[in-house]
């Protein structure tokens, strides 16, 4: 009864957390536009209604594009079950969701900007090439490269859900590609499109790093752009809070319109699913298959190559020993080690405090103690209604009425990065929990094993790897965010996102590209170092996607 006192108690704390969190940047928020000296009202203007206009139309265009590249890419992909490379292309494409928002675009920009690769190589042939890369062209290309890989693999998942005697039946009827398409594969991914469209949809009106580097003014301007410009450069606090709460609003009624596709439906009753269709394709269609994989290869590959390859062009060595990068290395390490530390306690809390709940009577009513479990159930994901750049700017405000904000940014930058993180270590962690407790819940009730005794022999064995796969994920997320540093970071506290920016404003290039590649190895070292994983690390990344 003691533990479960304890459970329920912690449960409360991380909840009250989140709360104070999340409601305290609104709350300053809702004060600051109500203020009798806040121009907030004057703010909802045409110069709002231009931005949110945009942000809407790079994000349903970066949806769309990405979805659009990714389905035949996903069908080839599918079509092609004994290429011995395709599991090896599958983990080449989880690639550009490691890689950090500012790495990827300056890898874009090694290729497709006024000084890529394309523009060098079509002067050299006579023919002077020049591309434009700033502007809702550059974001378009930066969210579909980050955004068509993850399309393509859960368009691909969606295929292979697809049972065995489908496959069988249609082979049987002669059915042709369009024939096996309109009745077979569509159905099924028409039942998940929404959820990815939306996904996708979310990940790009959020975008931050990508439209603040890429951005061609205030033509090609979002929400969260809009928000750090108002606050770090005009410091206009009613336009702050007009900016903020439209894209709160939008992110509500995103996340509503979402909750409105439901859930993907069954699909009907078979004996076994596998990816073995059964279809012998003919030689055009095999030929069709690999270009659509070499074109996506290679739009993946060209930025990842180009970014390296400028970076080990630039002077590595003098750049390591300057001391404003080893600092920026050692700060972004420390703060991503705090981030990730207060995620895992977090999450871990909240997870085993819902089992608890769920397994256990509480002498409570019916209703309180499933709305309890409900809210622990998902009180890390409800975070994902508030942006990263919102809860930065509604705690800006508010800090600024009693301290100097540039001070409290460690403390900033590890408090919104790892409850950001949350939600994808909640899922990490709940499947090796959740199995565990149902499996020794009994046995060490019976021996009266509880305590640390219980967590040194029976939950640490289970819990070691989800936990290390998790404090990895939470570091490496953390370690390139550029979101919550771009409003608190100053000369004092800079990371490797933030020195990157600075160096990439100053046009000091190749120092941009050494530190980009820093950052990359960084971050990709962390990810490696969660690659081996459990049934259970397997099941809670199928969760995430």
């Amino acid at each position: 009864m003691p533990v479960l006192r304890f459970k329920t108690y912690s449960g409360l704390l991380v909840l009250t957390l989140l709360l104070v969190l999340t409601g305290g940047a609104l709350l300053s928020l809702g004060l600051q536009g109500f203020q009798a000296d806040s121009n907030a009202a004057a703010a909802f203007d045409s110069y709002l209604w231009n931005i949110t206009r945009f942000t809407l139309l790079q994000a349903i265009l970066s949806a769309l594009l990405s979805i659009v590249f990714a389905l035949p890419v996903a069908r080839a992909l599918h079509a092609s079950t004994g290429f011995r490379g395709r599991t090896l292309l599958l983990r080449f494409f989880a690639i550009p969701l490691t890689l950090p928002s500012l790495v990827a675009v300056f890898g874009l920009t090694s290729i497709y900007g006024r000084n890529g690769i394309i523009a060098q190589g079509s002067t050299a042939l006579g023919i002077p090439l020049i591309p434009d890369i700033y502007g809702l062209t550059g974001i378009l290309l930066a969210h579909v490269f980050f955004n068509m890989p993850l399309a393509v693999r859960l368009l691909l998942a969606s295929l292979e859900s697809i049972p065995q005697d489908y496959w069988k039946l249609s082979a049987q009827l002669g059915m042709g590609s369009f024939a096996r398409f309109r009745l077979i594969e569509w159905p099924v991914i028409a039942r998940n499109l929404s959820g990815i469209a939306g996904l996708i949809f979310m990940l790009c009106a959020s975008s931050f790093t990508i439209v603040l580097t890429l951005g061609g003014g205030p033509r090609a301007t979002t929400l969260e752009v809009a928000i750090y410009q108002a606050l770090h450069f005009d410091f206009d606090l009613g336009r702050a809070v007009a900016l903020t709460l439209t894209q709160l609003l939008l992110t509500i009624a995103v996340l509503c319109l979402l909750r409105l596709t439901g859930k993907p439906a069954e699909e009907g009753l078979s004996l076994t699913t596998t990816s073995r269709n059964y279809i012998r394709h003919g030689k055009p269609a095999q030929i069709l298959s690999g270009l659509m994989i070499i074109i996506a290869t290679l739009f993946i590959a060209l930025p990842i190559f180009g970014m390296i390859f400028s970076g080990l062009t630039s002077d590595l060595r003098r750049l390591l020993s300057e001391t404003a990068v080893q600092q920026a290395i050692i700060t972004s390490l420390l703060l991503a080690f705090g981030a990730a530390t207060l995620c895992v306690l977090l999450s871990l809390t909240l997870v085993t405090a819902r089992e608890y709940s769920a397994a256990q009577n509480l002498k409570h009513p019916r209703a309180l103690r499933s709305l309890f479990t409900t809210a622990l159930d998902s009180g890390a994901s409800l975070v994902l209604i508030i942006p990263p750049i919102v809860l930065g700017a509604g705690w800006f405000i508010l800090l600024r009425r009693f301290t100097d904000v540039f001070t409290l940014a460690p403390f900033m930058v590890i408090a919104v990065n790892g409850v950001m993180a949350m939600p994808f270590t909640v899922r990490l962690l709940r499947p090796a929990w959740d199995s565990a407790a149902a499996q020794n819940n009994r046995l060490c009730t019976a021996l009266g094993i509880t305590g640390l005794n219980r967590l040194r022999l029976i939950d640490w064995p289970v819990l070691r790897r989800p936990l290390a796969l998790s404090f990895m994920f939470a570091m490496a997320l953390s370690m390139g965010d550029l979101g919550t540093i771009a409003l608190f970071g100053s000369d004092a506290v800079q990371t490797l996102p933030y020195l990157l920016l600075q160096r990439m404003g100053s046009y000091r290039t190749t120092d941009a590209a050494g530190l980009a590649l820093i950052l990359a190895v960084i971050c990709f070292a962390l990810m490696l170092a969660t690659g081996k994983k459990t049934n259970s690390d397997k099941t809670a990344g199928r969760n995430i996607l």
